[in-house]
């Protein structure tokens, strides 16, 4: 195996991890800075040691994506498969992030990977896609939406009879720690997706079994994720923390509750690789919810959910015509 070829492959996994940062740290604090209970770099910093906290805490979710969800490619072949995936994942990360639109680095992830692997001849496991992915895809902004509804409605029931100004600067406090909560889920679910796509390159170049993450990818997926994410993404973090809907504190410290409630059960339980940014997206509205339907602005939530249906189609698009590219320059 051409030892180039695994490095650029790895050297673009680790640059994917750090576009996901930068394109996914508006879900980690969107809700703290709109409210101003963090100021942005402050936010940003948290969210950053929290990321690389929370790559060290399991490995399910690397699991599923390295072996889980394609047939593990082989040779020059199966590195130019992987490589495209990449490069149609962070294809359409840029995109988005150029138009502030939050849509899934994760599933811009899987999407390249089974455009990559159709285009490469070899298989991909449904079954897997599809209870992993696709399930979760759909039930966890559900769950997101009822349980931030709920979640609301019992803050506001507990404390229906308290000082508002004194309870707004409770909350505000308290969405300190649920903001950690959420980058340490943020670093729980991202780091370990490139940890598994690390993995899957290493195997590939006979390099190592399937089986342990060896602790260099751990550490270098985890600080390349931390890195991104301190270089902030501030178009997404305006669509997320003021055009859907105006947060209070009481409601930013129930979306991140509920979303980071949400992303431990996916990871722990399920090792099912979920989006952050539906679910902190669905907690949003479903807390926005609660103060009547028409304050969450459904023309941008509508615009968002269409990025979520198009993401994985436009990702396995360009990791096709990557591949093909690929295979005609070296070949």
């Amino acid at each position: 195996m051409d030892t180039f070829a695994l490095v650029l492959t790895v050297g673009v996994a680790l640059f994917f991890t750090y576009t996901n940062g930068f394109h996914d740290s508006a879900n980690a604090i969107a809700t703290s800075v709109s409210t101003r209970a963090l100021t942005p770099r402050a936010a940003l910093l948290m969210a950053a040691v929290m990321n690389l906290a929370g790559a060290f805490l399991g490995s399910g979710v690397a699991k599923t994506v390295s072996e889980g969800l394609i047939e593990t490619p082989n040779g020059q072949s199966g590195m130019a498969i992987l490589f495209a995936a990449l490069v149609g994942a962070i294809t359409w990360n840029m995109i988005t992030w150029y138009f502030g639109l939050p849509s899934s680095s994760s599933h811009a992830l899987f999407g390249g990977m089974v455009g990559a692997a159709l285009a490469g001849g070899i298989a991909v496991y449904w079954s897997g896609v599809f209870s992993k992915i696709v399930i979760p895809m759909f039930v966890s902004p559900l769950v997101g939406l009822l349980l931030g509804y709920l979640v609301m409605v019992a803050i506001m029931w507990l404390f229906r009879s308290a000082n508002p100004q004194r309870a707004k600067r409770g909350f505000r406090m308290a969405q300190t720690v649920s903001a950690a909560g959420m980058a340490l889920g943020h670093g729980l679910q991202d780091a370990q997706k490139t940890m598994g796509i690390v993995v899957m390159a290493l195997v590939i170049a006979d390099v190592q079994d399937h089986g342990e993450i060896p602790i260099w990818v751990k550490v270098a997926c985890a600080l390349m994720l931390s890195l991104g994410t301190y270089a902030g993404g501030w178009r997404i973090m305006r669509t997320l923390g003021r055009r859907i809907i105006e947060l209070d504190p009481p409601q930013g410290f129930a979306a991140e509750t509920t979303a980071a409630s949400v992303m431990y059960t996916a990871s722990f339980m399920f090792n099912a690789p979920i989006s952050t940014t539906h679910v902190i997206t669905s907690a949003i509205m479903g807390v926005g919810a609660t103060k009547r339907v028409s304050a969450v602005r459904w023309g941008v939530a509508k615009n968002i959910v269409l990025g979520w249906f198009i993401t994985m189609p436009a990702a396995a698009l360009v990791a096709a015509v990557s591949y093909w590219a690929v295979r005609m320059v070296a070949g």
